[in-house]
């Protein structure tokens, strides 16, 4: 997103081009474009001004896990790993800092940024910080952050529970339903094992308790949901 100091240079270099290109249509020759000391100075300072702004590659989700927000996040992820892969000198490649604060949400689309995730992590790390609560859906995608960068508040409360899901309607189409939701449990059971230190028995245990379970920051620590409490 263009800020105002580009937009106010931009519209500047604009302004000479125009300048420039309405002599050239009276002069068949053209006309060599100049630029007084003054002019380009100010241009110079709103270069150097831009230059010296903070490259922020901070991206947050403070919702719930819904498609809307999943594909802001999931573009804006991709474009900041772009911004490494387009640094062939690795000088000015950064990870991207992932915080999260959110009740949790929809399965598949925790899933659809779950996956965009593992892949970006192949060529860029992924810091994940939870703060406030993490629970349901955003339990997976602050574990799923890179291993040793993912932080989590001192005061920030985590809540895990099994999948839900409900319908209604014949009982052919119920049983279908559950097994879905059967299908749906076994991949975040997966991926929670996979993402966290956490064994098979380890997360069933918490499940079979059949109530939301609440952790501190230090159990999650433990766990192996984050890293390190800050």
């Amino acid at each position: 997103f263009l800020n105002f100091g580009i937009n106010k240079m931009l519209n500047k270099i604009k302004d000479l081009l125009n300048e420039a290109t309405s002599a050239g249509k009276d002069d068949k020759k053209g006309k060599v474009l100049k630029i007084d000391e003054e002019t380009m100075q100010e241009v110079m300072e709103l270069m150097a001004a831009q230059q010296a702004e903070p490259d922020m590659r901070t991206i947050g989700l403070f919702t719930d896990v819904a498609d809307d927000k999943i594909a802001e996040l999931a573009h804006a992820m991709l474009y900041l790993q772009e911004l490494n892969r387009l640094d062939p000198t690795g000088k000015n490649q950064k990870p991207i800092e992932f915080y999260i604060s959110t009740y949790g949400g929809s399965a598949d689309d925790m899933f659809a940024l779950y996956d965009i995730m593992r892949q970006i992590k192949k060529t860029t790390e992924i810091h994940t910080i939870g703060m406030g609560k993490v629970m349901s859906a955003g339990v997976l995608l602050l574990a799923a952050g890179t291993k040793g960068h993912r932080k989590i508040g001192k005061n920030c409360r985590v809540m895990i529970h099994s999948v839900i899901g409900g319908n209604h309607g014949p009982l052919h189409n119920l049983m279908n339903e559950m097994e879905a939701i059967e299908q749906i449990q076994k991949m975040y059971s997966g991926a929670l094992i996979t993402e966290t230190n956490m064994s098979k028995s380890d997360l069933k245990d918490l499940l079979e308790r059949k109530v939301n379970v609440y952790l501190t920051a230090e159990e999650a620590v433990e766990l192996g949901i984050a890293d390190i409490i800050i």
